[in-house]
């Protein structure tokens, strides 16, 4: 074990009351952190909480609106990234920004190569390079390779001695555990731990809560755009950190159940050991008509990552699927939309809606796919099927011509929702179908859920709203650090039973 520095009283970072907005949208509010030298400090929260614009401020992409930034006592103001690099805040992401066809030297002094008569001393590179490796375990690594024949994680390890030896007082890790094996999470931390033990100020940002209480020494918590709270580590119990990053206390459970004992009809598929590296771990799930197979966990859990892997957009490497009781092989989306099945994806702008296209447009999108381009609907027969959902789904629109980028969030969520419903079919993915919409079209939604099951749809409902996905799930699918560690049915489904799952010890079964 490395021996560690303990903090001083003196911080190297202070972000005070920073805030931020985006024309009439307020990012962050008010916002502060303060780094200590010799702690890795892990910085938490959902989506859109805000930590990408706290990030972007602190490495000098953004400009805040207000708020104070200190380095060693000393207002400052990034300006860009390479002078967020000369005040010492060095970043290194879960996408490595480096250049896979460039040697690790090459990589690790870009702009800055060392020189002999006008020329790159490439000598003198490759054996800085090895010095500057030599304290990450590296020093036989063979620099003058390119980067790109060498594991993400030797690529990250460089990406890190690269931004080390440009910075040297703050370092930032964004997800960088999001893409390595347990393996490689292991050598990360060695490195990492390494350099608190060197002095060096640590922003860790992940997903997965047994890496925090792995390597933090603290932790901050943000939620949309607000500070929750910043605490030692120590001082906190997994259940507590789940209810900052949540917003929700046990002791509130208020959530009314809509499902009871809703009858569940005929078996539509089968999943066994269904699973991809890296992604989700093989799980067993069983569809059938009539019912809500909701999904819970913190960002990160391996949400997203099976519901891609249930439409065939990313494909298993183990387990079988079973369609109707014959074995069917989702290896692309349209082998899932043959058989029935569609998707609304979490990111409606940039994987669901066509914006310069008009509602009619969008909705008959998945339709036409399915019938091919060689069978084209008529426009009098997309003009009819648009009307048809308009009203059915009450979508506020001046009318099935207008671009569906003019549309409320609501509102295109509904036509991305018509866009399948037109295709008649069994089985509906939904992944955070009420994200960044008004309350009253949120409670359509809900709505429109229990009442698609009500006539035998199947649905499959990601949800970061806990008490949302108790009011309308026949089950409840809980998910940590890429795995299904528990399922919750009927009497058991509440958001008590939930956080318990998403905060048990690893191994532990969540009573």
């Amino acid at each position: 074990m490395q021996e560690q520095i303990m903090p001083t009283a003196s911080p190297v970072l202070t972000a005070d009351s920073i805030t931020k907005s985006f024309l009439t949208t307020r990012v962050l509010d008010r916002v502060g952190l303060t780094l200590m030298p010799g702690e890795v400090h892990a910085l938490l929260g959902e989506n859109g909480a805000g930590k990408s614009t706290l990030i972007k401020i602190l490495t000098g992409a953004y400009t805040h609106d207000s708020g104070t930034i200190r380095i060693d006592g000393v207002d400052v103001t990034p300006r860009d990234t390479a002078h967020a690099q000369e005040l010492g805040i060095g970043t290194v992401y879960q996408e490595v920004n480096l250049l896979p066809n460039l040697t690790v030297a090459e990589n690790l002094f870009i702009g800055r190569q060392p020189t002999r008569f006008g020329l790159v001393d490439r000598r003198r590179m490759e054996r800085d390079a090895r010095r500057i490796l030599e304290p990450y375990g590296l020093e036989k690594l063979d620099v003058s390779a390119d980067l790109g024949s060498y594991s993400v994680a030797v690529q990250q390890i460089v990406a890190i001695a690269r931004a080390v030896d440009l910075s040297g007082k703050v370092l930032i890790l964004d997800e960088p555990t999001a893409s390595l094996d347990a393996r490689e999470v292991d050598v990360l931390f060695t490195v990492v731990r390494r350099l608190r033990a060197k002095g060096l100020a640590i922003v860790f940002i992940t997903h997965f809560m047994d890496q925090v209480f792995a390597l933090a020494d603290r932790v901050t918590v943000l939620r949309n755009g607000k500070l929750v709270g910043s605490k030692p580590i120590g001082d906190l119990t997994r259940m507590e950190l789940v209810t900052m990053m949540l917003g929700h206390a046990l002791e509130h459970e208020s959530a009314m159940r809509i499902v009871k004992d809703r009858p569940r009809g005929e078996r539509l598929a089968t999943f066994q050991g269904y699973g991809l590296a890296g992604k989700i771990a093989p799980f067993d799930l069983n569809v059938h008509s009539g019912e809500v197979v909701g999904v819970a966990g913190l960002l990160g859990s391996g949400r997203t990552e099976m519901a891609r892997l249930l439409f065939g957009i990313d494909s298993p490497d183990s387990g079988s699927a079973t369609v109707d009781g014959r074995s069917v092989h989702l290896r692309q989306a349209r082998d899932a939309i043959a058989l029935g099945f569609g998707f609304c994806p979490e990111d409606r702008k940039t994987d669901g809606i066509l914006g310069d296209l008009t509602v009619r447009e969008n909705i008959m999108l998945a339709l036409q796919a399915r019938r091919g381009w060689a069978k084209p609907l008529s426009f009098k027969e997309q003009a009819d099927l648009a009307d048809k959902f308009v009203k059915a789904l009450d979508i506020r629109t001046a009318s099935v011509e207008q671009p569906i980028k003019l549309l409320s969030g609501g509102n295109q969520q509904k036509v991305i929702l018509a866009r399948w419903l037109a295709t008649e079919p069994r089985f509906l993915i939904l992944d955070e179908p009420t994200r960044g919409i008004d309350v009253g079209a949120h409670a359509e939604i809900i709505r429109m859920i229990n009442r698609l099951c009500d006539e035998g749809l199947s649905l499959f409902v990601i949800s970061s709203e806990l008490e949302e996905i108790v009011a309308y799930s026949s089950r409840v699918l809980v998910l940590r650090d890429r795995q299904v560690v528990r399922e919750l049915t009927q009497e058991d489904v509440s958001t008590a039973s939930i956080m318990k799952a998403i905060a048990a010890e690893p191994g532990e079964v969540a009573a």
